[in-house]
């Protein structure tokens, strides 16, 4: 997948547990995992601003898109 989901970067640089910002957000840990691990296929505006606003940061924090090489597809 081209999107690279960097949420365990700015939990690392919060100190804060995935569990924490599950509670904080209002999600289930294994959704935030599923997002955390770019398995998820889409994320609703609202949850991002609502990781944004816990994390203190801005969506390009969390997310960053990547070049696939042409064999990589």
């Amino acid at each position: 997948m081209p999107i690279a989901v960097d949420i365990d970067v700015m939990l690392a640089r919060r100190k804060m547990s995935v569990a924490e910002l599950a509670d904080r957000v209002g999600i289930t840990p294994a959704n935030l995992a599923v997002l955390k691990n770019g398995r998820a296929k889409a994320v609703r505006f609202a949850t991002l601003a609502a990781l944004c606003e816990v994390l203190k940061c801005q969506p390009g924090d969390l997310l960053r898109w990547e070049a696939q090489d042409a064999a990589g597809g």
